[in-house]
This record gives structure tokens, C-alpha cells and sequence, in this order.
């Protein structure tokens, strides 16, 4: 038999890293038992962050161990290489039996014109839609496979484990989930476990960052931002968590030998969930930045949670050391395994999180150092904010504290030249949107694209489609024609 412990890693796609009931989430109180299982036979990091809050970008930095500004995965189009060298190709160097499903998403070349288009021609401000959620959806049944795909995974999981749980050889079984990802979907079976008296409503924003006012037009919130539909939405977001609890617990009842075997559980990005009236992820702010990281092993006492801020960056460092695997590149992440296992951590409290996708007219880099959190976004005023003071944040104390920005700052750039990385990425969108531009020009269907594109979503009926016009076309060329 082998030394090699087995790893068993499930994703889950836009779950809020706050939002379990053993962390206090009240209206989760009674409806996460296995999440609450696993931390309490585990480790839980409460302060973990993703470091880029959309698909391709957090999985393709997380599975290479490189920063965006390294990895260069700048949008849910650019991801990295298929033949990269990842978290995968390590582990099958090392003898491992690979057993990957779901969703891995992080090469390039993936997703959907719109995706592209509206990435490149995010810095040209087109005050159009480019997405269109629609109202939550609840079965008035109490269906329990909802997420049917996803509950394919994880019976296929089961097998896979029923198989191969004692054969003695290392396997690294891999289970990406979609849910919680919306669009807003359940079943009365899950919104039941939900306290929705619980749930809390966020406060306005006061002050709106010129860039969130940009982001907030581009997802194209439709609908009544009254206190019963923000309640409702935040609800059945809570129900899809409690899905993915439930599939959880299917991993957790496998008969395997649990003495040698590894459990991560996590999220690529999170969810705004109607916090800054916003829906879905694309910036620093808590609910999209935050996402959960819990751990149980061999040589893991249970039940421990740390504060200390924890990223991504450094989930493939860990494998690593847990495996025995190698790599043949720099990782920009350092392995957790001696804290897992009793040390005191003596890194850095900081965590990096970064963006250049969609609905985001410039870039956004966000560091955390302890209680604070400085946002900066390139061409714009940053943002700070005292996590401790301010958990919503609402208050923006750049102005207030232009000491504490200019440290913050300072430190941030010695990490990262965000400016020069981010006019990298504004060259690479308008040269990239330029040939597409030119080659649908030639084909003749230019226009027609991009009054889908611009419609708020890829499904609408041509003859509900606004027309791009003269003057949406002026602002894309004034844009092409500009310097950074």
C-alpha cells in the first residue's frame, strides 16, 4: 500500500465563504449539518479569499499557483494553456489516479461571445446590459435533487469512492459543483431549512464608487430592490447552499479508509447575493472576494478555526506537501500543512484579490491586511475600509485616512505594479476586440452581434433586441481611438 494519503477536493461555484451555519450565519443555523460535520472534524480558515471573483480566473491562479498578474487568466475567455502545468499534472507525475468531475473551467478559450466581447470593451463604458437575472425560481415541491447535474457528480463520486476507497492506491478525486451559482433556483425541501426572519438586509450604499455605479448598470438588476424580494432572493440563495450541504454529506458517508485520506472543501469566488444591490461576483466587496476553506486529515485536530487571512494562492503549495508531488515552476503560495498540523502561523496577514472581467470599466486590486481593506482601481479613487468597524462596507474611509491609504498603497505596489498590469490587460482587450471586430465586419454580422451582446442576455428573440446604433458604434471607436 502506498504512503501517499488519497485527496478529496469539492468546489463549489459562488458560494459566500460567510455563509455556513457553524460560522453564526443564522438563517443556515439548522440547514448546514454536514458543512458543520466537517469543520468540526476539521479546519476551517473563516478569512479565506479567492484571488480573482470570477470562474476561469480563480481556478486557473488557483490550479497554476500564480497570481493573475503571473498567470495572466485575465478573464472568463483568457484562462491559461491546456498543456500548463497545474495542480493536475503534478499530482499525476506523482502516481496518483486522477478522477476529475464537474466543472474544472480554467483554460482558455471557453464560454460565450458575450463573455469575451464585454471583457475586452469593459474601459469603453457601454451603458448597456450584459447580463439579465431573472426572479428565483422555487419548486413548490419537495424535490431533493434540484441541481439534477450536479447530483450526478456526485453519485458518480460515490462510485468512484465505492471502487476505489480501499484499493490501497492514492487517488486525488476531483468534484466541481455548479451550485450555488445562480441563477436563483430551489425547492420548498430546501427553503424550508431556511430561516428566512433571520436573513439580514443590506443597507444602501451611500456613497457609490463610480465604478460599482458602472457595474451595477451592467448587470442590469431588473427587478423590485424592495426589502420582501431582497429577502426572497437572499433566501433561495440560502436554500442552494443548503443543496450543496446535502451533496456534501453523500461524499462524507462513503466507506473509505478516512485515516489516510484528505478533504477540502471550498469555492472558487463568491456571490453578492443583493449586497451593493448588486447579484453575482466581479469585485472586491465581502460576499463576491470571500469564499469558505475548510480541511480535514490525517494529523488535523478538529474543530479549530483560524482568523488568520488565508487565500486560494496557496491551496497547490499544500496538496504539494501533503503528497509528496513536485512542481517545476515558482508558486506564488506557501503550504498551510504546518499550520494545519499545530504551528503557529507566522505569515504575513494579508490576501491578495484582483479583477479585469466583465462589468468592471477598470481593473480592481484589492489587498487585505488585518482589519483593512484598501481597493484600488486604476484611473479611479480607491477605496478603504475597517472590516471590524464596518462589515457592510458602507463607509469608505480613503478620504479620512490618506495615511493609511498611501501605506497600504506602498505595500500593495510591492507586491504588484497594478497600473502597468492593468494597462497590459487594456492592451490586450483592444487589440483583442479590435480583430474580432474587423473579422465580423468582413462576415457581415457585426451589428446583429453586438446588439445581442449589449441585450442584457444571449437568449432573446431577435425581434426584442434593441439595434446597436450609430451612436453605441461612436463610442466603441472613440474608445479603440483613446489612450489608457
Amino acid at each position: 500500500m502506498s504512503n501517499q494519503p488519497n485527496i478529496i477536493f469539492v468546489i463549489c461555484d459562488s458560494m459566500d465563504g460567510r455563509k455556513m451555519g457553524y460560522l453564526g450565519h443564522k438563517p443556515l443555523q439548522n440547514a448546514t449539518p454536514h458543512l458543520d460535520a466537517l469543520a468540526a472534524a476539521g479546519q476551517t480558515f473563516e478569512n479565506t479569499y479567492c484571488t480573482n471573483p470570477v470562474c476561469v480566473c480563480s481556478r486557473a491562479s488557483m490550479l497554476s499557483g500564480l497570481y493573475t498578474f503571473n498567470c495572466h487568466a485575465w478573464n472568463n475567455y483568457k484562462g491559461i494553456p491546456a498543456l500548463s502545468e497545474t495542480l493536475f499534472t503534478s499530482l499525476t507525475e506523482a502516481g496518483y489516479r486522477m478522477k476529475l468531475l464537474g466543472k474544472t473551467d480554467y483554460v482558455s478559450g471557453q464560454h460565450t461571445q458575450r463573455a469575451r466581447v464585454t471583457a475586452w470593451l469593459r474601459s469603453a463604458r457601454i451603458p448597456k446590459p450584459q447580463y439579465n437575472m431573472g426572479p428565483p425560481i422555487v419548486l413548490e415541491s419537495q424535490e431533493r435533487r434540484v441541481h439534477e447535474k450536479d447530483w450526478q457528480k456526485i453519485d458518480a463520486a460515490r462510485a468512484f469512492l465505492d471502487e476505489n476507497g480501499d484499493s490501497g492506491e492514492p487517488f486525488f478525486l476531483y468534484v466541481g459543483l455548479s451550485a450555488p451559482h445562480p441563477r436563483l433556483q430551489t425547492s420548498r425541501y430546501y427553503l424550508d431549512k431556511v430561516d428566512s426572519q433571520a436573513i439580514e438586509i443590506p443597507p444602501a450604499d451611500t456613497d457609490e464608487h463610480p465604478v460599482m455605479e458602472y457595474m451595477r448598470l451592467s448587470k442590469n438588476w431588473q427587478h423590485s430592490p424592495d426589502e420582501a424580494s431582497v429577502r426572497h432572493a437572499r433566501a433561495v440563495y440560502d436554500a442552494m447552499i443548503a443543496e450543496v450541504d446535502e451533496m456534501l454529506g453523500e461524499i462524507l458517508s462513503a466507506d473509505i479508509d478516512w485515516s489516510r485520506t484528505y478533504l477540502f472543501f471550498l469555492s472558487d469566488h463568491g456571490e453578492m447575493d443583493m449586497e451593493h444591490g448588486q447579484f453575482y461576483k466581479f469585485n472586491a466587496f465581502e460576499p463576491s472576494a470571500r469564499v469558505p476553506l475548510i480541511i480535514r486529515g490525517p494529523g488535523i485536530e478538529g474543530g479549530v478555526r483560524h482568523t488568520h487571512l488565508e487565500s486560494l494562492i496557496d491551496i497547490y503549495p499544500t496538496i504539494l506537501e501533503m503528497t509528496g508531488a513536485g512542481v517545476h515552476h515558482r508558486l506564488d503560495g506557501q503550504s498551510i500543512l504546518p499550520v494545519l498540523r499545530g504551528a503557529e502561523d507566522t505569515r504575513d496577514n494579508i490576501a491578495l484579490c484582483e479583477y479585469h472581467d466583465s462589468t468592471a470599466c477598470t481593473g480592481i486590486i484589492m489587498l487585505r491586511q488585518d482589519q483593512y481593506k484598501y481597493i484600488a482601481y486604476p484611473g479611479y479613487e480607491p477605496q478603504l475600509f475597517d472590516l471590524e468597524a464596518d462589515p457592510w462596507e458602507i463607509h469608505n474611509l480613503a478620504a479620512e485616512r490618506p495615511d493609511l491609504v498611501q501605506q497600504l498603497d506602498e505595500r500593495l505596489r510591492r507586491i504588484t505594479d497594478y497600473e502597468a498590469h492593468d494597462h497590459i490587460v487594456k492592451e490586450y482587450d483592444r487589440d483583442s476586440f479590435r480583430l474580432w471586430r474587423d473579422c465580423h465586419k468582413e462576415m457581415g454580422d457585426y451589428e446583429s452581434l453586438m446588439a445581442r451582446i449589449f441585450c442584457g442576455a444571449d437568449d432573446e428573440e431577435p425581434e426584442v433586441i434593441p439595434p446597436w446604433t450609430e451612436e453605441d458604434e461612436a463610442m466603441v471607436v472613440r474608445w479603440l481611438e483613446s489612450e489608457f
